[in-house]
């Protein structure tokens, strides 16, 4: 057993409906951010793929007569499944077999190989990606602003966040990472730092089977937290490495990003191209961001009290925050988050698309001094947007890390990041 509590996490509930609706669910993300354990609340029987003791002959069963391995209660949890990926067809021929649902939960941590599969298990399996805990699930948003009550024209609207500015600070550093919730700063810093490590020397080689330079990793990592939050071109980054390693070439540099994103570790957020009122040129470079803001603090060896020193950077990491949390809160309700930015220099740091067609346009800005001009540019956007091609927004947000929760008479919301939740 883990030495660690268990904190109920949004993809609880998400699991359960999967489990009523598909005969296997597949849950993806990054290493350590609670996916096995989740999965463990809910199942019966349990195969362990990296078991050190059992993984050679796991590894042996799955090559010759890969059925046995799924023999046990269901639902029967695979960790780690990738290792094996003749699991994926196994599974998928046992739901058809058997006709029931909620009998497999996989979970995994890399994407495997192209063509690994030979089915995409289109109606056989749901697909879950969790990341790491938001501020709601870690206890630290008190969640009285609902993100799905935006999108129902609720009057609820007023809050207060406890969350301080030193308080935020500390989470950005220790991230959302389950093990580290309750930690004091210098042992989180150090859990983090040892995820980054294994992710530079091991995992991002692992993925694909190519051996890859630590240092150019380590200085791409570093390149992507200075840029995180921005739309920095390729052309960008490189420069930026080139600084000290004139030889990393473009081809490289991709080569790194797809193995790091293999991995869930970095998550680009895509841009958002709505139908627009007038032949508006919409930007579509997406923005930077890691799965969460700590892995950018690791790398740049970021403290709590460095950060409060440095508000520019600050900014940036809380966007990123920000973001990580929007994610796990909207894949709760069915839909994705995008960024929004034109020729014109107007932009949304976040657009909530639901599956549905409904829509919010989101700010993230830190102070009071800034809410204004961010209240102006969402309701811009609204009004460039081809209403009768789309819907009106079902809210405009801007998401800060002041006290107040309020809805101000021009209908733009006020949100601390302390106050949201699903």
């Amino acid at each position: 057993m883990m030495d660690y509590p268990y904190f109920n996490r949004i993809a609880d509930v998400v699991l359960e409906k999967a489990l009523k609706s598909t005969g296997a669910v597949l849950i993806e993300g990054p290493k350590w951010c609670g996916k096995t354990r989740t999965a463990e609340e809910r199942a019966a029987s349990v195969l362990y793929m990296q078991d050190p003791d059992n993984t050679e002959s796991y590894l042996k069963t799955a090559d010759i007569k890969p059925s046995l391995l799924l023999e046990g209660e269901n639902p029967r949890l695979i960790d780690e499944w990738q290792l094996a990926p003749v699991l994926w067809d196994a599974v998928r021929f046992a739901v058809d077999r058997r006709r029931k649902k909620g009998q497999f939960i996989l979970t995994g941590s890399a994407v495997p190989l192209d063509n690994a599969s030979r089915h995409t298990g289109t109606g056989r399996f749901s697909r879950i990606l969790m990341r790491p805990m938001s501020l709601f699930e870690s206890l630290e948003s008190n969640g009285t602003i609902s993100l799905k009550s935006l999108f129902e024209n609720s009057t609820e609207g007023e809050g207060v966040s406890s969350l301080s500015i030193e308080a935020l600070s500390y989470a950005l550093i220790r991230g959302g990472w389950p093990a580290s919730i309750k930690e004091d700063e210098p042992t989180a810093i150090n859990q983090v730092n040892d995820y980054v490590d294994s992710v530079i020397n091991f995992d991002v080689s692992r993925v694909d089977e190519v051996e890859k330079s630590p240092s150019r990793v380590r200085a791409l990592m570093q390149s992507l937290a200075r840029n995180i939050s921005t739309t920095a071109s390729l052309v960008t980054i490189r420069a930026d490495i080139a600084a000290n390693d004139e030889s990393i070439s473009d081809k490289t540099i991709s080569s790194y990003l797809n193995a790091l994103r293999r991995i869930f570790v970095v998550e680009d957020l895509p841009a958002w191209s709505p139908a627009m009122r007038s032949r508006t040129t919409i930007r579509t470079s997406p923005k930077w961001h890691f799965c969460d803001p700590s892995i950018a603090t690791a790398v740049l060896r970021a403290s709590s009290k460095s950060l409060l020193s440095d508000f520019n950077t600050f900014g940036l990491l809380f966007e990123s925050l920000c973001i990580r949390d929007l994610r796990v809160y909207t894949h709760a309700i069915d839909g994705e988050v995008f960024h929004y930015r034109d020729k014109s220099g107007l932009e949304a740091d976040a657009i909530v698309h639901l599956k549905n067609g409904r829509w919010g346009a989101i700010e993230v800005k830190m102070g009071i001094k800034e809410i204004e001009k961010a209240a102006e540019n969402l309701l811009t956007l609204r009004n460039k947007i081809n209403i009768e091609k789309m819907r009106e927004p079902s809210f405009l947000a801007v998401i800060t890390c002041t006290e107040y929760a309020y809805r101000r008479k021009d209908g733009v919301n006020i949100i601390p990041i302390g106050c949201l939740k699903d």
